[in-house]
């Protein structure tokens, strides 16, 4: 067993990277791109690049980072005798697999290294070649990261002019926040792709269940790629050998336990300090360097994004985020960005970058690209708007009659309603082969498996579950934004999980998922301090997820459980209807703790009508 466990993580780690390579090509050295001002990217400058490997990195407790750094070269392979503008990237996949990761780590960085800039990739504390243990954005790694930048900045290095930007997806991109709230000496501009906001409710533990899609995929691929023998052993045997200890310790002391710990229904399960600490809404007040975010509606941190954009403009920091119909892979690998129109991945960065960091003058920067662009599912148009929230508008639909398991619609309408009820059986197994299976998982299962019709048509997935919709729309109806589905529950346990999916239903009876929510049931209590309200009415729940507010529904009672459904954009079309369906589980994305499971097993009822007025509240723009 002690020799099968490491080999599933390596084997996992190698099919994930695998399949990011078939499926998230990095066209950096495409055509050039024209915008409508005509900007047009700058041809490169110098004919190549050069890698010195395995920089030290003094910390201030005297832990010693590792990184790469990429020059600037001339034809011969010489690195470029001058100092240049710095882009880091902090990663904990370990810098070593940038060249085999296919997009997973991002763009290629000799787009940028041959127009002038220098490319610094630092192994975060406890991965790759760095000493220390890893412990998953501490406050002690998030230190790192403003000391990562204030060392680049650093006259002492020969290679830099003193002016740093920060690169990279994921783990990468939820540094920058990090280093940002820092306030390093240095730090011009920053560049997020699919960053979080709130780790527990982005991920972690989405109403209140655990993720056991993501996070253990996520663990495995830090583990597996943190127990490859350092390279640095060859060249500093003491230093490679102690960072390799420091790696298995970390996966003992660390990760395991968390898992342990969170699937037990221990401390980890629930909202607090951990959490708290490593979710950039901590510092994101203290952003102030222009930051370009890039979000994915099928993403795993689908709902943190546009918060974070949020934050960022309601503070008048220069900011810009463009959401695409893309999953993690997708969103990391910038696949797919070039059909917004502005360019590609690295085309933007160079933009980004130049304006920001080379500090070149780029007056139709604004104007070309608005704050917001986003792909609306339905109509398959790319839109901008000024803000994320603004012009939006809050619609109610309300849950009328009765509903049953594997038919018997119920009635979502606008109008009257009677009162009915709908049973949710316990189907461990819904949510199996739906587009939320493949967000869940980072988007490996749809590219692994890319021709079954479940990731496109989750009406065989609704069969396990009951479901509301309207009668098909006289004029299109659309929508931007979270969206709240309040429903009057009870339960024979007192607990129970609703999981719901808001759907696009075409004529032709296919049904689109357009975006997905979740809520324990005895998690149901509502912060409305830090709850979002459009109209008056909610339209983004806010839950504290902690020990102390899980409240089981008493014998008979019936109370109202609003689940916030993730953010999205969409247009239903003239003709097409509206849908909501609640199921009691979401496989394989979240699963009951253990001592929770139990409770899980059981029928819930879902009350609606006039007396028990179950709705659906969705921000319609105009």
């Amino acid at each position: 067993m002690r020799r099968f466990v490491p080999a599933l993580v390596v084997a996992l780690v190698s099919s994930c990277i695998a399949l990011c390579v078939d499926a998230a090509p990095v066209s950096a050295h495409a055509a050039p791109t024209a915008v409508r001002s005509g900007w047009q990217p700058r041809p490169a400058t110098y004919p190549g690049t050069v890698t010195q490997t395995d920089l030290a990195i003094p910390m201030s407790d005297g832990v010693v980072l590792r990184g790469d750094l990429e020059l600037p070269a001339d034809a011969n392979g010489n690195a470029i005798d001058r100092r240049f503008p710095v882009i880091v990237t902090i990663t904990a996949y370990n810098k070593a697999s940038g060249s085999f990761s296919g997009g997973l780590t991002g763009g290629s960085p000799s787009y940028l290294v041959q127009r002038g800039y220098a490319q610094l990739t630092v192994d975060a504390r406890g991965t790759g070649s760095s000493e220390g243990q890893w412990a998953a954005f501490s406050k002690r790694e998030d230190q790192d990261a403003g000391e990562i930048v204030e060392w680049a900045h650093s006259r002492q290095r020969p290679w830099s002019n003193g002016n740093i930007g920060m690169s990279g997806p994921s783990y990468m991109g939820i540094g920058q926040i990090f280093a940002a709230g820092a306030r390093p000496k240095g730090l011009k501009a920053i560049f997020p792709q699919v960053p979080a906001d709130d780790v527990y409710r982005d991920v972690v533990a989405s109403g209140g269940q655990v993720d056991v899609g993501f996070i253990p995929l996520w663990l495995g691929l830090v583990t597996g790629t943190s127990v490859i023998p350092p390279a640095v052993a060859a060249t500093d045997p003491q230093s490679g050998f102690g960072a390799l200890v420091d790696h298995l310790t970390a996966a003992a002391t660390f990760t395991l336990p968390l898992v342990l710990d969170a699937m037990t229904g221990g401390d980890a399960a629930y909202d607090g300090e951990f959490y708290r600490d490593r979710s950039p809404e901590r510092v994101i007040d203290r952003v102030q360097v222009p930051t370009f975010l890039v979000g994915g509606e099928f993403d795993i941190f689908q709902r943190g994004t546009p918060l974070l954009f949020e934050s960022l403009q309601e503070r008048g920091v220069p900011v810009k985020m463009i959401i695409g119909p893309w999953n993690h892979l997708q969103g990391s690998s910038g696949e797919g960005i070039g059909d917004a129109g502005y360019g590609s991945l690295s085309e933007l960065q160079l933009r980004w970058f130049d304006r920001y960091v080379r500090g070149t003058p780029d007056p139709t920067l604004d104007t070309d690209i608005p704050p917001v662009t986003y792909y609306e599912q339905g109509s398959g148009e790319w839109t901008h708007a000024q803000r994320w929230m603004g012009d939006q508008h809050a619609e109610t639909f309300r849950l009328s009659g009765s509903a049953a398991s594997g038919g018997g619609i119920g009635v979502l309408t606008q109008g009257r309603t009677v009162d009915g009820r709908a049973i949710v059986p316990p189907v461990p197994v819904s949510g199996m082969c739906t587009r939320s299976t493949s967000q869940w998982m980072a988007g490996v299962p749809s590219t692994a498996l890319a021709d079954l019709p479940c990731w496109s048509n989750n009406a065989p997935n609704d069969k396990s579950g009951v479901v509301f919709q309207t009668d098909p729309g006289d004029t299109a109806l659309r929508l931007r934004g979270p969206i709240n589905a309040r429903l009057y529950t009870s339960s024979p346990s007192g607990d129970g999980m609703l999981s719901v999916s808001v759907s696009d239903v075409a004529p032709d009876g296919t049904v689109t998922r357009l975006s997905g929510g979740w809520q324990v049931i005895s998690q149901r209590a509502l912060d409305q301090s830090r709850s979002r309200y459009l109209d008056g009415r909610l339209i983004q729940p806010y839950h504290p997820f902690t020990r102390a507010s899980k409240k089981p529904l008493a014998a008979g009672e019936v109370a109202p459980v609003d689940v916030e459904v993730f953010p999205t954009a969409a247009r239903i079309a003239r003709g097409h209807r509206l849908r909501i369906a609640i199921q009691a589980f979401d496989a394989p994305h979240l699963l009951p703790s253990a001592p929770d499971l139990p409770s899980s097993l059981v029928p819930l009822t879902v009350r609606t009508g006039p007396l028990w007025p179950s709705v659906l509240t969705i921000p319609a723009v105009p």
